[in-house]
């Protein structure tokens, strides 16, 4: 693909899509024309780019005439509604949602992990779910070295993984609780404020949730693995940005705490924070609007009586790594950017 695209941005208005205005930006992502996407109530509204003002414009199946890459987070019923018309025009759709992330000729791509994936699209590449993305970041490095036997997931999500609304009332229930109101529960599953739930997307007919299962099989995807054994359990935390993850990984080779700081200082997209006796560890308010994924709190699985576990600990900015700076890496690689 020419650099530099025509860039359109499907869903610019919400979380996510402003998120992909700033990452462009930030990045220095070689734009020719940028169109900026949102349903009609939304149209006209303007947004700074460099020093240009871009106007939102109705998002229609005409909308990708002349575009080479299109920049999808408008949910998955509108990814699939579109598809066809963006794909027909040319562009390739880089789609945030989870509508094509397990369709068989999609790539699922992590840049980090399997950014070759990327040019066997047929018009369109998927973005993985966030907690997945930030997750393989900070496996695949030790994947490479001593190969992932099973991993066990504990997620600590935060309430940007249910969009502004989510946010929004995440910041008005701790209001009302402190004021001595009830707090009231219209986008979540349950009362966010000074509370945690293990209930993040549907539950499935093996009492996982939607959410649980996507790590599952999204990982196995990205990481070309269809049998690594994987359990997760997803908990919503009153967290305003960015996931965390408690890591339980076996490895077929043996591997000490000081070998995967090694490994890991050395990945790309991976910041160590792994120095607990100054209090130096990964904590989502630090992760929050940075690009890196943090790790620390790496040490020896202490349940096993041999050297093949660890236990690590990550957080990653949900609207960042988990979204939209995945979705721009993705398109940086097609340009040759990256």
């Amino acid at each position: 693909m020419l650099s530099p695209a025509n860039v359109a941005i499907a869903g610019a208005t919400g979380a996510v899509g402003i998120e992909m205005l700033l990452t462009l930006e930030k990045r220095n992502f070689p734009v020719k024309n940028l169109k900026l996407l949102a349903s009609s109530r939304s149209v006209g509204k303007k947004f700074k780019f460099h020093d240009t003002e871009v106007s939102v414009e109705e998002l229609t199946p005409e909308s990708f005439k002349g575009v080479d890459i299109a920049l999808f987070s408008a949910g998955a019923s509108v990814s699939r509604e579109y598809r066809k018309a963006c794909t027909d025009a040319g562009a390739v759709m880089i789609d945030n949602s989870s509508a094509f992330r397990m369709e068989d000729g999609v790539p699922l791509v992590v840049p980090e992990v399997n950014a070759e994936d990327a040019f066997k699209h047929n018009g369109v590449i998927a973005n993985p779910n966030c907690t997945t993305a930030i997750m393989c970041v900070a496996v695949w490095p030790l994947h490479r070295a001593k190969k992932l036997k099973r991993m066990v997931a504990s997620t600590y999500q935060a309430a940007s993984g249910g969009g502004q609304k989510a946010m929004n009332e995440l910041i008005q229930q701790t209001r009302d609780v402190l004021d001595g109101k009830p707090a009231q529960v219209n986008v979540m599953a349950q009362q966010i404020a000074f509370n945690l739930f293990p209930h993040i997307d549907v539950f499935l007919d093996n009492d996982y949730t939607k959410e649980e299962m996507k790590m599952v099989n999204e990982t196995r995807k990205i990481m070309h693995m269809p049998e690594l054994k994987i359990s997760c359990t997803c908990v919503r935390v009153p967290v305003l940005r960015a996931h965390s993850e408690s890591l339980n990984l076996e490895f077929e080779e043996d591997i000490t705490p000081a070998e995967a700081r090694e490994i890991l200082a050395k990945a790309p997209g991976v910041q160590l924070r792994d120095d607990p006796a100054n209090k130096i560890y990964p904590m989502p308010m630090e992760a929050t609007t940075m690009y890196d994924v943090l790790v620390g709190r790496i040490r020896q699985d202490v349940s096993r009586t041999d050297k093949k576990g660890l236990d690590i600990f990550i957080s990653g900015d949900q609207l960042l790594k988990g979204a939209a700076l995945n979705a721009v890496q993705i398109a940086e690689v097609l340009v040759g950017k990256n």
